[in-house]
């Protein structure tokens, strides 16, 4: 096995994904970044080149939770989804970010549904 081709992989996943799916300010990207400890969110209008909003499990209030890195996952999403709704945004684009749709990604994003915001 080659060095970092699980990375070189994602990456070309990432660029593939990132040609399909661009935010506007009416309707923002959902970029989702996963490390092995947290996971970071953002709201980014593309055509502005900003960031609206942002949210991490490494915030005080989410750390501060007790529960597994899934149930963390969960609160991002709602924590994100109540940003963009004080933003007046109700509509998003999802970017995964190269990651599978599944474990902490589909939380944070099942979490933002729960929350109110449409995809």
């Amino acid at each position: 096995m080659k060095t970092g081709s699980k990375l070189v992989r994602r990456q070309k996943i990432r660029h593939s994904i990132r040609k399909k799916v661009a935010g506007t300010p009416a309707r923002p990207r959902l970029s989702v970044y996963r490390s092995n400890a947290d996971i970071y969110v953002q709201l980014i209008d593309d055509v502005n080149g900003a960031t609206l909003a942002s949210a991490s499990s490494a915030d005080k209030d989410i750390k501060a939770q007790k529960g597994t890195k899934i149930e963390k996952s969960k609160l991002v999403g709602a924590t994100i989804a109540q940003k963009a709704s004080a933003l007046g945004l109700e509509a998003v684009v999802f970017d995964r970010g190269g990651n599978l749709y599944h474990g902490r990604v589909k939380a944070v994003a099942d979490g933002a549904r729960e929350a109110g915001l449409k995809f």
